[in-house]
């Protein structure tokens, strides 16, 4: 069996390596990677992949940056022909950026079957294009692998049929148990001259906060004042740092708030698990902080993932400045959180997928071979 994995962007990965090793270890198995370059700062795609021990591509299209059409385009023309060389059984794609739904549509058109790592996932908000990707993308699809059970309950909505559907956990919870030891051992936070629980990370990427001048002036702002009361770790995403120029957007200093170069994953990883408070907009951040049981303030309206709100530690704030300092400053009152458990976010989530792939794929090989006979 040949399965091909599309991946473009740095959350892709971290949903890839647990499955790849999986793969890996099935000698039966033929496992392709593509890299759609969508991501393109190779220098950071590089640290990534080894930081996860991830293989290198066996493809790479150096799609770049450009609108949402323009990088939608291009994935379309030139993955195709990879799929014509390489004809595998099932196309694996993962998350809701532009190469997920561009190369499931791709693969559909090819009548080549899809499978959706992360499927079933909705914010209920479609002016965000991921989840114009993510409807699309489990539309098209033959296997989705819901990472949590209202993400299958969404799917069961929309007319998906049961027996496409797979609960099977959470893989980007797979990768994060499997790299925290290592993490841990590197304790990222001495790096900083920073204490365990006495510090807070923030992340800000999303254009709804770094393109609107209001917004972004908001939560600078409030990390700013947040930094007077103990040290904030700002990893500043290269779009944001632009933003921040061109909108003469900027700490005007007297806290302790630190804009830093983004970091590795292990890097982040570790700072993330021994910090106070995690303010972000990152789709991933709310999963990681909830297994962690690390408090987050998400700044957004809504979220695509909704357990970690309810079940986890997470919490939507807007973008306002006085909420978000009372809100943490609430939170380091406490003092007190207790590690939420939420079904099949075990760290075996890869290992079902597995399964589950090669199971579908014999079935589906064995009734070609029965028809081609018949």
């Amino acid at each position: 069996m040949k399965f091909l994995s599309v991946v473009g962007t740095r959350p892709n990965f971290m949903k890839l390596a647990p499955i790849a090793r999986e793969l890996a270890a099935r000698p039966d198995v033929e496992h392709v990677i593509v890299h759609t370059g969508q991501h393109y700062d190779m220098a950071m795609s590089d640290t990534f992949f080894a930081d996860l021990d991830l293989p290198e591509p066996d493809h790479h299209l150096a799609v770049g940056s450009g609108s949402h059409a323009a990088q939608t385009a291009a994935v379309l023309a030139r993955l195709e022909p990879v799929l014509a060389a390489e004809r595998p059984d099932i196309v694996l794609v993962y998350g809701d950026v532009n190469s997920t739904v561009a190369a499931a549509l791709v693969a559909a058109k090819m009548n080549i079957r899809v499978a959706h790592i992360e499927a079933g996932l909705r914010s209920r908000d479609r002016t965000m294009p991921e989840e114009l990707n993510r409807l699309v993308t489990d539309q098209l699809s033959d296997l989705l692998f819901a990472p949590s059970l209202d993400a299958a309950d969404n799917l069961r909505a929309e007319g998906i049929p049961l027996g496409r559907i797979r609960f099977v956990g959470n893989v980007m919870i797979d990768t994060l148990a499997h790299m925290l030891p290592r993490a841990r051992a590197a304790y990222a936070p001495a790096r900083y001259g920073v204490g365990e629980r006495d510090y807070i990370v923030a992340t800000l990427h999303r254009p709804a906060n770094v393109d609107d001048p209001a917004n972004l002036a908001q939560i600078v702002r409030a990390l700013e004042e947040l930094s007077h009361d103990r040290p904030v770790l700002f990893p500043v995403h290269p779009r944001t740092r632009q933003r921040m120029s061109e909108l003469d957007v900027a700490p005007r200093g007297g806290g302790d708030l630190r804009l830093l170069e983004p970091l590795g994953y292990i890097e982040m990883l570790g700072l993330v698990a021994a910090s106070s408070l995690v303010i972000t907009d990152s789709g991933g951040l709310q999963e990681e902080t909830t297994y962690l049981g690390i408090p987050c303030l998400t700044v957004r309206p809504n979220t695509e993932r909704p357990v970690t709100c309810s079940r986890g530690t997470n919490r939507l704030v807007p973008a306002d400045h006085e909420v978000i300092v009372n809100c943490a400053r609430r939170i380091h009152a406490r003092n007190r959180w207790s590690k939420p458990s939420i079904e099949l976010w075990d760290g075996r989530a890869a290992e079902r997928i597995a399964r589950e792939l090669c199971e579908d794929s014999a079935i589906a090989l064995g009734s070609a071979v029965f028809q081609a006979t018949v």
